[in-house]
């Protein structure tokens, strides 16, 4: 399977396990896992025919690792980015003292004023890198590195949570937490 695949595959497993699994007639249950098998079924059934063995790979192979496979593989959910209602049962995790998240420049004056909102989704991502949060501010245009005080922020009561592929989420970012707003 070319890269090519793997990004197609990897778009539609994102918007079903993420957004809109009735898209192909499935439902996620309250921890936003699926069965695989009923998975499979019904991406063949809507057109994306897709075998177990490609389901592996694009997971295992992800460079975001988006996707998780239950202890017995019998089951798949996405890691985070839900617009539908999941509890993905993470525990709060103690950030470090710095976290990052990519955006580009014409975000600026509404992040000013409100700061980081999740919008439709459950949680604010951040990274614990630079590196990480340029190549996602860079998907939509030229990116902007702000920097979020993560430390100052649980001190203040916020809570964090930690995916298993390493993103941060949070309720929202208030503005007087992030630095970097200068560059627009």
């Amino acid at each position: 399977m070319d890269e090519k695949q793997r990004t197609r595959i990897s778009k539609f497993l994102s918007f079903v396990l993420r957004h809109e699994p009735a898209s192909i007639g499935i439902a996620l249950d309250a921890a936003g896992w699926v069965d695989v098998d009923a998975l499979l079924r019904a991406a063949a059934d809507h057109g994306q025919p897709l075998t177990r063995d490609e389901l592996s790979l694009v997971v295992a192979t992800s460079p975001k690792r988006r996707f998780a496979f239950s202890e017995d593989g019998s089951r798949i959910r996405a890691n985070q980015g839900h617009t539908t209602q999941v509890d993905l049962g993470y525990e709060p995790a103690e950030p470090p003292a710095v976290l990052f998240h990519g955006t580009v420049k014409r975000f600026l004056s509404q992040i000013r004023d409100h700061g980081l909102l999740r919008m439709d989704r459950h949680h604010v991502h951040l990274s614990a890198d630079e590196a990480t949060a340029h190549a996602v501010g860079s998907r939509r245009g030229k990116p902007v590195i702000l920097r979020v005080d993560a430390q100052a922020m649980r001190n203040a009561g916020h809570v964090f949570f930690v995916a298993p592929n390493g993103v941060w989420l949070t309720e929202a970012v208030p503005s007087e937490f992030l630095s970097g707003l200068e560059s627009g």
